[in-house]
């Protein structure tokens, strides 16, 4: 995806947030330009998914694409029952990956190694995720869609996996869509068409392009003035905020502890991320626009 937007934006700089399988579909956030920058901000936001299990079946890659390596009969599940195992996998776990997966251990993919047969080996760790929802929406024997609301890093292949253990029967991960990635919801979302479509018709920025302080909405902001605006450029810290330079501060009030902060110039355009490091702030990124 992202190789085939650099072509059709002759942009270089061009970074996804978030790896999709092949075998999923739904938001994948795609950063251009000076929004590359901002993409580990992205990348950690919380992700929703509707995913569809299949109970009975295991496979090697805990999806539709794998090889089956277990099959059970699935018992006659009523939903009070299926929820008794649900309600195990919600809040904080810990979650294996799948060794299908782009995860590095000593510089190399787990899916390399899983295709090269030499996982056995490797000392795989449960990662710490957290499921802040997991809902059914649909069950009827043997498919079960799943409403699940998660913490980057959250591998639905794995949880699928382990729900389908616990049940006893097995389970994969029949089909996957990413409803939302951090403030990105589907409806929002463009093929690559419709992408090519703008660019040409010279509407890119405006039918396509977000701005990109569109990933740090639920940061502060800091409005400075001009004196402030040329310190910061230079990669000056800032003493803490003060009503000399800060032109919002009833804004910041209400913050809280957050050490993060994004700055704009008296003319509303964005400027730099700050971070608070002891009793100043620093300018972690400065932009350029």
């Amino acid at each position: 995806m992202v190789a085939r937007v650099r072509r059709i934006l002759r942009e270089k700089r061009v970074g996804h947030a978030g790896t999709l399988d092949p075998a999923a579909e739904g938001v994948l956030p795609v950063c251009v330009g000076q929004a590359t920058r901002v993409v580990e901000y992205l990348s950690d936001a919380h992700k929703v998914y509707c995913a569809l299990l299949g109970l009975g079946l295991t496979t090697d890659t805990y999806d539709r694409e794998g090889v089956v390596t277990a099959k059970k009969p699935v018992p006659d599940f009523t939903p009070e029952a299926l929820e008794v195992v649900l309600a195990r996998f919600r809040g904080k776990i810990g979650q294996l990956p799948p060794v299908y997966s782009a995860i590095k251990i000593a510089g190399q993919p787990l899916y390399k190694a899983a295709r090269a047969g030499t996982t056995a080996g490797l000392d795989l760790q449960p990662r710490p995720v957290e499921i802040f929802k997991l809902e059914i929406t649909e069950w009827h024997s043997p498919w079960l869609k799943l409403w699940v609301e998660c913490s980057k890093g959250t591998y639905i292949r794995s949880l699928a996996y382990d729900i389908g253990e616990s049940l006893g029967c097995g389970a994969f991960m029949a089909g996957l869509v990413r409803v939302q990635s951090g403030p990105f919801h589907l409806s929002q979302a463009h093929r690559l068409e419709e992408v090519e479509a703008a660019y040409q018709a010279g509407r890119l920025e405006l039918d396509i392009l977000q701005p990109l302080d569109a990933v740090l909405a639920d940061w502060p902001a800091w409005v400075v003035d001009q004196a402030t605006a040329e310190k910061i450029r230079q990669g000056r810290n800032l003493a803490p905020a003060g009503p000399e330079w800060l032109l919002n501060a009833q804004f910041d009030a209400t913050a809280g502890a957050l050490p993060l902060r994004r700055v704009y110039t008296d003319q509303g355009q964005l400027l730099a991320l700050m971070e608070q490091q002891g009793q100043e702030w620093h300018p972690v990124k400065v932009f350029n626009f």
